[in-house]
């Protein structure tokens, strides 16, 4: 039996439309039971809340210091952000542009950590934070935070560069402009929408980031909030409203940053390996 372009239309959209459900599922799930009350989420788990109440955010904003939490993780994820990509862009600029005796072996030694297991990392990383006094502070989870995301944003700074026309900087160079303001000022901007992806990126790995923030630290004044979530659980008890309302405060913000910068991300790094 000849199958028709029609059948394999619909084929191709239950097949999507199963990932879809499976993947956006357990958020709405989480989302419409921090609207319900513990008996409406223990009789009927899947079923729509009968009123749309807040006060599952309240008893979990009364639990816990969520806002703190909050100015936490803003804190580390954005500085690790700002450090990572002012300190990473200048590597790759370098790298994309300068073939130097060893140039090749450095890129490959730093593309190749991205092949070391994160648990590897964790008791070497734990003993130097210790030795140099950056234990249980904000600084330290910073510099580690920016050092985890220097593969990925190597990479993508790399290849965005190299789509950049040479041309650029040679003028600059005649016109007397050094390294540092060819850099800053004709290349960096020109390659915004690579730097825009690669900081994307890593902020979206350090405000979900987890187990160095477990190791890491050790009083409530530097959790950040996933981490504050699993210490809290206790405190939430049988509270599933409480608990729900906190995952969704913790979730949604990184969702929201990615669906509307999803685009962004997602044509500069075709663009910029397309180029490179």
């Amino acid at each position: 039996m000849k199958t028709t372009p029609k059948f394999w239309r619909v084929l191709r959209f239950l097949f999507l439309g199963f990932f879809v459900v499976i993947s956006i599922g357990p958020l709405i799930w989480i989302i419409m039971s921090s609207f319900k009350s513990n008996k409406e989420i223990l009789s009927s788990a899947f079923a729509l809340p009968s009123s749309f109440s807040l006060s599952g955010y309240k008893a979990a904003l009364d639990m816990a210091p969520i806002f703190k939490f909050y100015g936490n993780s803003i804190i580390i994820s954005v500085l690790s952000t700002l450090l990572n990509v002012v300190v990473v862009s200048m590597a790759a600029y370098v790298l994309a542009r300068h073939k130097f005796k060893g140039s090749t072996f450095v890129t490959l030694l730093l593309s190749v950590s991205l092949l070391i297991p994160t648990a590897a990392l964790l008791m070497p990383i734990y003993k130097i934070m210790t030795a140099i006094g950056l234990f249980d502070t904000r600084t330290g989870l910073i510099l580690v935070y920016a050092a985890l995301g220097l593969p990925t944003s190597l990479f993508i700074f790399k290849s965005y560069f190299q789509s950049i026309p040479k041309e650029l900087e040679e003028a600059a160079c005649i016109d007397g402009a050094g390294f540092f303001r060819t850099f800053f000022v004709i290349v960096f901007p020109l390659a915004k929408p690579g730097l825009a992806t690669g900081a994307i990126l890593q902020f979206l790995t350090s405000w979900n980031e987890f187990m160095f923030a477990l190791i890491l630290t050790k009083s409530t004044s530097v959790r950040t909030l996933p981490l504050a979530l699993n210490y809290f659980t206790s405190q939430f008890s049988f509270n599933y409203t409480a608990m729900f309302a906190a995952l969704t405060m913790v979730i949604l913000p990184s969702i929201i940053i990615y669906i509307l910068l999803q685009e962004q991300i997602t044509s500069s790094m075709v663009e910029g390996s397309v180029k490179g």
